[in-house]
C-alpha cells in the first residue's frame, strides 16, 4: 500500500491479550501469557526492529510473550552465520543426506543423538487461542486509500529520526591463543656418548658453537615476535592448519560429489509467499530482495518439504518447516536449518550487514526446544535491556530461574524506551496523525492506557514510524 510519502507503511491493530491461554509447550491450561497485534501490512525494517524486541509473527498475527509471567519464557535466539561451524551431530545429518543422494543409502533407524525437530517446531501453537486469527477482517481499501495526513499539526510534532544500524563486532581469538599456537617449540636434542674422562657423557661443545646456536635461536624468536606484533587486536588471525576433515565449511558438506551419477536429485525453489511483510528490493540489486519466501525441497520431482523464511535487513529469520514424514529418516528439520544457514552466509557475502540467522524462540523449560542452542555461536535476547548475550553466559542463569535478566549491568535498560506518547502515529478515519492530535479529536472513553501499552512494547522508534489503526 502506498503512503502519502510514496513508500510502504506498517499498519497494525493492537489486540492486547494478557489473559492466560493454553501453552503448547508445557500443556498448562492458562499459563501462556502474551500480547498480540494483527499486521495488515508490515515493512521489513519494522519487523526487524520488532523481533529485536522479542516479537515474532505467526502468519499475520504478531505476538510477544509476557516474559516475567508466562509459564514458558520464550527468548529470541539468533546465530552469527559467518562464524558457524557444524557440530558432530550436524555433520552426521549432512553426511547421511550425501550418502542417500549419492548412493541411495537409507540409514537404519537408530538413536544417533540427532534431533529431528524443525527449526521452529511447535507441537501446539503458542499463539493465544482466544484470538480468532483466521477470521480477522482486513481493513478495506476504501478505508485506507488515499491516506490523508494532518500536515500542519504533524510537522510541528513529528520529525524525521535517523535509523542507526547496530553491527556486532567480529568475534576474535585471544592473542594468548595465537601465541600458544605459533610459539617456537624447543628442539629436543639426542645426546650421544663421547670420549673423555667419563665416556657415558657427551663430548664437550665449544663455547663458540654454543654462542652461535643461542644467537640463531634469538633471531628466530625476534622474527616471531615481530610477526605477532603486526596482528591487530580487532582482526581475526589466521588459524593454524586444521586436521583433515575437522573444520570443513558447511558448504562442502552440502555438495554431492558426483551429481550426474547420483541415485537421487535434490533441488530447491524459492518464491514469495503470502505474508504481512511488504516485499522490498535492495538498491544494489544484489539480493533476491526482502520479504517472506517459501523454500521448496524437491526430491526426484516430488516435493518433500517446505520451509518458510523471512529475509530482513540484518537476518534470515526461520519461520516454520513442514515435511513429508516418510522422509523423517533424513532429519529434514536439521538439514533445512543448515541449508538456511548456508543461504544466510551466501547473502552475507553480498550484503555485509545481513549476517544473522534467527531461530525463533529458545525455550529452556521445554527440553525438546533446547536443541537450538546447538547452533553456535548463538546469542539470546535480554528481555529487559534488549541486548544480545552469548548463550553460554545465559544457561547458568536459566538453570536457577526460568525467567531471568541476562544483561549483568543493572543500569543498562531499554534504549528505545517510550518517552513521548504524543508522537505515536495513529491511523484514524483514513488520516495519519500523531496521538496528541487523535486524542483531541477522539469521541468516547479514553484509550490512552491501551495506546501506551502498545507503544511501550514496540518501542519509541517503531511507535513513531508504524501506524496504529484506531476504528
Amino acid at each position: 500500500m502506498a503512503s502519502a510519502g510514496g513508500g510502504s507503511l506498517s499498519i497494525l491493530e493492537y489486540l492486547g491479550g494478557e489473559e492466560g491461554n493454553r501453552c503448547g509447550y508445557c500443556k498448562s491450561d492458562a499459563g501462556n501469557i502474551s500480547q498480540g497485534m494483527w499486521a495488515h501490512s508490515l515493512t521489513v525494517q519494522d519487523y526487524q526492529d520488532l523481533i529485536d524486541r522479542g516479537w515474532r509473527r505467526s502468519g499475520k498475527y504478531v505476538y510477544k510473550p509476557l516474559m516475567s509471567e508466562t509459564c514458558c519464557p520464550q527468548y529470541t535466539i539468533r546465530m552469527v552465520a559467518p562464524n558457524f561451524q557444524p557440530s558432530k551431530s550436524h555433520k552426521k545429518v549432512l553426511k547421511k543426506m550425501q550418502k542417500f543422494l549419492q548412493a541411495g543409502e537409507v540409514p537404519h533407524p537408530k538413536n544417533d543423538g540427532v534431533t529431528v525437530e524443525p527449526m521452529d517446531s511447535q507441537a501446539d501453537s503458542p499463539v493465544s487461542f482466544k484470538v480468532s486469527i483466521t477470521d480477522k477482517p482486513e481493513i478495506s481499501e476504501e478505508e485506507l486509500k488515499p491516506l490523508a495526513t494532518e500536515l500542519e499539526e504533524t510537522e510541528k510534532i513529528l520529525g524525521d529520526k535517523e535509523m542507526q544500524s547496530n553491527t556486532d563486532s567480529a568475534i576474535i581469538e585471544n592473542k594468548a591463543d595465537l601465541l600458544q599456537t605459533t610459539k617456537l617449540k624447543p628442539t629436543a636434542s639426542t645426546l650421544t656418548p663421547g670420549k673423555g674422562a667419563d665416556a657415558s657423557k657427551p663430548l664437550c661443545r665449544k663455547a663458540k658453537d654454543i654462542r652461535k646456536e643461542r644467537h640463531l635461536q634469538k633471531l628466530r624468536l625476534q622474527k616471531t615476535d615481530q610477526t605477532l606484533s603486526t596482528v591487530e587486536p580487532d582482526i581475526i588471525p589466521t588459524a593454524p592448519k586444521p586436521k583433515p576433515n575437522s573444520s570443513k565449511p558447511l558448504e562442502e558438506f552440502l555438495c554431492v560429489a558426483d551429481p550426474e551419477n547420483a541415485a537421487h536429485r535434490l533441488e530447491f525453489t524459492r518464491f514469495l509467499c503470502d505474508s504481512p511483510l511488504e516485499p522490498e528490493t535492495r538498491p544494489d540489486g544484489l539480493l533476491c530482495g526482502y520479504g517472506s519466501f517459501h523454500q521448496q525441497y524437491w526430491l526426484d520431482g516430488k516435493i518433500i518439504a517446505v520451509g518458510v523464511i523471512d529475509i530482513l535487513p540484518y537476518c534470515v529469520s526461520s519461520v516454520y518447516l513442514y515435511y513429508d514424514p516418510d522422509y523423517s529418516f533424513l532429519s529434514l528439520g536439521v538439514y533445512s536449518a543448515l541449508r538456511e544457514i548456508a543461504f544466510t552466509r551466501e547473502l552475507q557475502m553480498k550484503a555485509a550487514d545481513l549476517c544473522y540467522y534467527y531461530m525463533g524462540f529458545y525455550i529452556y523449560t521445554c527440553p525438546k526446544m533446547r536443541y537450538k542452542g546447538q547452533y553456535k555461536p548463538s546469542q539470546l535476547l535480554c528481555s529487559e535491556s534488549y541486548s544480545w548475550i552469548p548463550i553460554e553466559k545465559c544457561l547458568p542463569l536459566l538453570e536457577r530461574s526460568k525467567y531471568t535478566r541476562f544483561n549483568s549491568n543493572p543500569k543498562e535498560g531499554d534504549k528505545d524506551l517510550l518517552t513521548e506518547l504524543g508522537r505515536v502515529r495513529v491511523l484514524h478515519k483514513r488520516t495519519v496523525m500523531p496521538y496528541c492530535v487523535y486524542k483531541k479529536r477522539r469521541r468516547g472513553p479514553s484509550d490512552e492506557t491501551t495506546v501506551r501499552q502498545y507503544a511501550r512494547l514496540v518501542g519509541q522508534t517503531c511507535a513513531e514510524r508504524m501506524l496504529l489503526y484506531r476504528s
